[in-house]
């Protein structure tokens, strides 16, 4: 679609004027559902490819074509990739502060009870569980908030139809 007839590839190699050659993109370029410019407002093109280049799109070093290989078709799953991740950090930091709670803020009363229970506090409150939870609990809200600015800005790039490219 985006591709370029022979004949308006032959008249665009052999204009040598730029102006002119921007105006014979802009005539094949009314046809297609391009919106994205260059700074001046003029319809990319593709040295490379002899393409016109649609919305998203670059000249990819990796597979040497004109291609969107970090955008338009894979951006949906990056995005739900954050959105889980950022779902699963909150549910660890959730799940893990009611142990942290309570490891840091137990009473001389609840250890009196503990020990007529006959449960070993001990057992419960060693010093390698509770550094074991304070680690956890830390990482999942260092991940978390880091997730979340993340998301956010890709969420700001998705509502403004751009890209990190």
């Amino acid at each position: 679609q985006f591709h370029m007839s022979y004949a308006d590839q032959e008249r665009y190699e052999n204009e040598e004027r730029p102006e002119v050659q921007r105006q014979i993109l802009a005539e094949i370029a009314r046809k297609l559902p391009v919106y994205t410019r260059t700074g001046n407002g003029e319809i990319r093109f593709c040295d490379r490819c002899q393409l016109i280049k649609p919305d998203r799109c670059h000249h990819c070093s990796v597979c040497a074509m004109l291609n969107n290989c970090i955008g338009f078709s894979n951006y949906k799953f990056f995005l739900l990739f954050l959105a889980y991740s950022l779902l699963y950090c909150l549910y660890i930091a959730a799940t893990v502060f009611k142990y942290f709670i309570k490891y840091w803020t137990v009473s001389h009363e609840i250890r009196f009870l503990f020990h007529l229970l006959s449960v070993s506090w001990a057992l419960l409150t060693n010093g390698r569980s509770k550094i074991h939870i304070l680690f956890l609990l830390f990482v999942s809200i260092m991940f978390f908030v880091s997730l979340m600015f993340l998301f956010g800005y890709h969420c700001w790039l998705v509502s403004r139809n751009r890209s990190t490219l």
